[in-house]
């Protein structure tokens, strides 16, 4: 089997590619046995733009990708030595008469004319020197040279005894090729500018049929190839170079078996480094699949390296990671060398920009799995193998962290997090935060405290930003939820040494709402004192949650004193604050029912203006207008205040015209108002100011803990 066009299409179809490893018939070298089936190593035709028509100079200066690139371009076959590609375009563009010319050809004579040109009268001429004179001399000189080393001149000699004195009865011998060859291998091709010679010497022998040796064939190869542009050595040699090579060795006789799995690995490695990747993957599976060989881990590496590089070739680097299983390496063992490591992260690199988020998660499992990398761990070292494999990897996990908390996965989402430190990797203060807050939506504060408390500990080290207020808020609340006394003290004094402060108006309203619980209205009461000595305005929920600690202990006093205070401070309720200060007053006393109906008879009056007029903000922070379970306080009030009237403690008659009214109204009181009552109503509505939309925000987070972390008494938002 040859690898002849295994690289040489890849700008073309698939099916193509695929056509590069089908083939069975050896390289033709001689242009009379060139066939379209035959296939050799090859690559990709350089972006070479197919001419109407070329001259001979501009032919004869095309490298050998070039020249498959023109004959592609033309419908001719690609496949071939130098010369022969050479020659299809030559015959193509009319130019075989020049190539005659160039080889010096002269016009034929025939043996009359000779006779008569020479013809004497009298004398006879008998010519008894011997007719292979200048071939066998030139040979030796060939030979002469070649054993001192004169490459140059062996090469110009051997072409002279080629061209000039070679015929198919006596061909130039395979002992001269090889000796102008191993002149021109000596120190590797002569620091490479023996190479082009030694391609030609190999394509000759080719042609002519005789065997390459093995170590020739594979240090010709391997010494045209450098690490410059094109992979030449100061501008000698290069990847076409050594593609024109290979493919005459493998159209040699026995050439199938001559080049070795590390000459292929110093092809693949060049032309990934050159940023051939489609090229590099085709000859790279050419020795997997055909050769069966089993490529250093280096090769593959090189070549997942440059893939990776280039979002086009992102999923290349998944075949490169399949030929290598293939070859039987195994992924979970192959970070324990350096190229390994390199493999595994190209494969993290190409996973990120793929966004295959659990693939990416998998490279990096496999190499913590490798052994032979104490002290350190095998996915660290693939994490922090370069700059892009530490930032793929950093961001495959927050994409990761990011959708566990979407689904509301607290327990992967804990796990990738307390992986990054562990990889060398660093979460940003969004991904803790994420965490943190899934667990306290799933009411694990212990893990929470945990979580912020590593937090803490790498903020310390310089290693992260400290938490914010809001994220000790979160913790505190959720601690309050559990019943965890201990954890909640623990936070608050974590947030007082790790930020220098008390916390902000979020923290003051879950201590409110602790002492609220209880049904603490003194406590609460100091905790407000506080706040206004701390330099914070309480704001609705505040008010609120000290308004349920009058519900929790049925205060109704208290209740009006705190509505009181709260509209002396130009704070507005809302339905939330009314609905508590309503549920305070259900103690069964008639005082209670007279305060709940002065209540009901302000938010009636605010409800109204809200309809007439339109809210002012957003709604579940400003909105007035009675709700479901306004509705039920309402009625029951007027239970209570028909309880009072058949004790005898008020007049039915009174109680019906009077305290009852405004409780009613409560009820009653639908989405529209009535034209005449619209017209009595003068609305005077400002613009929300931007510090006003700063506040609903904060208020949003508030509400949204009141509302998710304690559902069983959202009502009356005290706990």
């Amino acid at each position: 089997m040859r690898l002849v066009t295994a690289c040489m299409l890849i700008s073309s179809t698939t099916s193509l590619v695929a056509n590069g490893f089908q083939a069975t018939s050896p390289l033709s070298v001689r242009t009379s046995r060139v066939s379209t089936s035959s296939k050799s190593v090859a690559t990709a035709p350089m972006s070479a733009t197919t001419s109407s028509s070329m001259s001979y100079d501009e032919v004869n200066k095309l490298a050998f990708r070039a020249l498959q690139s023109e004959c592609k371009e033309l419908g001719l076959s690609a496949v071939g030595t130098t010369a022969a590609l050479r020659g299809r375009l030559l015959e193509h563009f009319g130019l075989a008469k020049e190539v005659a010319l160039e080889k010096g050809a002269a016009p034929a004579v025939t043996p009359e004319e000779i006779e008569e040109l020479c013809a004497t009268d009298g004398i006879t001429f008998c010519d008894e020197s011997d007719p292979d004179f200048d071939f066998k001399s030139l040979l030796s000189d060939v030979m002469q040279k070649s054993s001192v080393g004169h490459w140059k001149s062996a090469t110009r000699k051997l072409k002279k005894l080629n061209k000039q004195y070679s015929t198919s009865d006596r061909p130039v011998p395979r002992e001269a090729y090889l000796a102008v060859l191993e002149a021109c291998a000596a120190n590797r091709n002569n620091g490479a500018r023996a190479t082009e010679p030694a391609r030609k010497i190999l394509e000759d022998m080719a042609e002519s049929d005789y065997e390459i040796p093995t170590d020739l064939a594979n240090s010709c190869v391997m010494n045209s190839l450098g690490e410059g542009p094109g992979g030449t050595h100061d501008q000698c040699g290069g990847i076409d170079a050594a593609l024109a090579m290979v493919a005459a060795v493998e159209a040699s006789p026995n050439g199938s078996s001559s080049l070795t799995d590390a000459t292929y690995g110093r092809l693949v490695s060049t032309l990934a480094n050159d940023g051939a990747v489609e090229e590099a993957i085709l000859v790279l599976r050419f020795m997997v699949v055909e050769k069966l060989f089993t490529p250093p881990l280096g090769t593959f590496a090189d070549v997942a390296k440059a893939a990776a590089k280039s979002d086009d070739h992102a999923e290349d680097v998944l075949q490169v990671l399949t030929y290598a299983k293939a070859a039987g390496y195994e992924l979970d063992n192959i970070a324990a060398v350096e190229a390994g490591r390199d493999l595994l992260a190209s494969g993290v690199i190409a996973a990120e920009k793929m966004d295959n988020l659990a693939l990416g998660l998998r490279l990096l499992t496999a190499a913590a799995k490798a052994e032979g990398c104490a002290p350190d761990s095998g996915d660290d070292l693939v994490a922090s193998s370069s700059a892009a494999a530490q930032r793929a990897s950093t961001l495959i996990h927050k994409r990761a962290i990011q959708q566990a908390c979407k689904d509301n996965g607290w327990k992967l989402a804990v796990k990738l997090l307390e992986l990054m430190p562990k990889r060398g990797l660093t979460p940003a203060t969004s991904v803790w935060r994420s965490v943190v807050s899934t667990c306290c939506k799933n009411e694990k504060s212990r893990k929470a405290t945990a979580i912020l408390m590593d937090w803490i500990t790498l903020a310390n080290e310089g290693k992260a930003d400290k938490p914010p207020v809001n994220v000790f808020n979160t913790v505190v609340n959720t601690c309050e939820v559990c019943g965890e006394e201990d954890l909640t003290v623990k936070v608050l004094d974590l947030m007082r040494d790790t930020l220098d402060t008390e916390g902000n108006i979020i923290t003051f309203n879950i201590a409110l709402k602790r002492l609220a619980k209880t049904g603490n209205i003194i406590g609460c009461e100091g905790i407000l004192i506080g706040m206004l000595n701390e330099g914070i305005e309480p704001n609705v929920v505040s008010y609120t949650t000290v308004l349920g600690a009058c519900a929790k202990t049925k205060n109704a006093a208290m209740a009006s004193m705190w509505l009181q205070r709260m509209s002396a401070r130009n704070c507005s309720p809302n339905y939330h604050t009314y609905n508590t200060a309503l549920a305070a007053c259900l103690d069964g006393k008639l005082e209670s029912t007279f305060i709940a109906s002065k209540i009901a008879s302000e938010m009636v009056d605010d409800a109204t203006f809200e309809l007439a007029c339109g809210v002012k903000g957003l709604a579940k922070f400003k909105s007035t207008t009675p709700d479901t379970y306004t509705r039920f306080l309402a009625r029951e009030l007027m239970k209570q205040l028909r309880e009072n009237w058949r004790s005898g403690d008020i007049d039915m008659a009174l109680a019906k015209s009077t305290t009852r009214v405004p409780l009613l109204k409560l009820v009653d009181l639908g989405k529209e108002l009535p034209p005449e009552v619209l017209s009595e109503i003068q609305c005077e509505i400002p613009e929300e100011e931007e510090d006003e939309q700063s506040e609903n925000s904060e208020q949003d987070y508030e509400f949204s803990l009141l509302a998710e972390l304690h559902k069983d008494d959202h009502r009356t938002a005290m706990v």
